[in-house]
Order: structure tokens, then sequence, then C-alpha cells
């Protein structure tokens, strides 16, 4: 076949893929993750049950896939902040407000329930993984730059900073998620 024509197929594979992940999220959303069927998503989607089960077996194997996606945003997110600021301390104050609200919309936006259905992945504790190996990066260079204190292993204190972080999640408003952040960067310089 012809590349354009691949390339064709594949953009409306992905597509479907999306609309059929945005559709699933929003009727979770509104309906609670036990009652929807396959049946609903594929109305809402437009498309024919067989076609839905051609992508996915089952609801919850969408739920999966829609949390990954997000899980990968937020990753891509985190590391174009990051490589956007200046030295280490910008850096690290950059991901960490960024991480921060991000935790303060996933709780304002997740009913309980989904939270602990999708967060008990592999893929949740591999991401957690890949943003404390970058917060721990940005620490070990700015102890190499003499910025942050040396005293504590960088690996510990990004341990530290993802947990004082995740408070952001119960906090009332920006302004309070900001000055949280500069309370652990306070603790952090030398």
């Amino acid at each position: 076949m012809p590349r354009l024509w691949n390339e064709t197929i594949e953009a409306h594979r992905r597509d479907v893929r999306d609309a059929i992940l945005d559709r699933t999220s929003a009727l979770v959303a509104e309906h609670g993750l036990r009652s929807v069927t396959m049946s609903q998503i594929a109305e809402q989607v437009g498309i024919g049950r067989a076609t839905l089960y051609k992508y996915f077996p089952d609801v919850e194997t969408i739920l999966l896939a829609w949390h990954e996606r997000q899980i990968t945003a937020h990753l891509g997110q985190l590391a174009r902040v990051r490589d956007q600021a200046g030295g280490p301390d910008t850096r690290l104050q950059a991901v960490l407000e960024a991480y921060a609200h991000i935790t303060q919309r996933s709780r304002a936006h997740g009913d309980g329930a989904l939270m602990a259905h999708l967060h008990r992945d592999e893929q949740v504790a591999r991401a957690q993984r890949q943003l404390h190996d970058m917060i721990r990066d940005v620490l070990a260079e700015g102890v190499r730059s003499g910025v942050f204190r040396d005293d504590v292993a960088p690996d510990e204190l990004a341990t530290y900073c993802l947990h004082a972080v995740s408070a952001a999640g119960e906090l009332p408003s920006e302004a309070a998620t900001h000055r949280l952040v500069k309370v652990i960067l306070t603790g952090l310089l030398r």
C-alpha cells in the first residue's frame, strides 16, 4: 500500500482510539466507574460495538489506556518544564510547581473509586520512579554546583520532595501550592 494510505489509516485509528478514551473518561466522570458499559461507549463514540471490541476488550482496559495516556502527557509536561528553566534551583522549582498543580487538579477531578482502581496499576509505580529520578538528577546537579545542601543524598531529598509536594492535592488554591513549593525549596537550599 502507498505510504500516504498507511498514514491515513493509522491517523484514523489513532483518532478513533482517542475518541474512545475521551468518551469513556467523560462517561465514568458522569456516571461512575461501575455504571459504564461497552454499549454506552460505542454509542457515544459513534461506532459499533464490534469495532469497539477490536480496540479494547473491556471498560477497565480502556480506562487503563486513558490513564497511561494521562501519565505520559504529565511526564512529558514535567520534562519540558524542567528543560525550559535555567539553573538547578529554577528547574527544581518549575518541576515541583508543575507537579503540585497536576496533583491538585487530579484530586479535584477524580472520584475515589476510580483513582484507587487506576493507581493500583504498575504504570503508576513506573511513572513515580521516573519522576523521582528526574527530581533526583536535578538535585544532584544542584548539589554539585553548590546550590542545594549536600548533607543528605539527592535520592533521599527527591523522596522528601515527592512526599511533601503530594500535600498540594489538599490545598485550596494555586497560591497555596506555590507557597508549599517555596517551603520545600527553602529546606533544600544551601
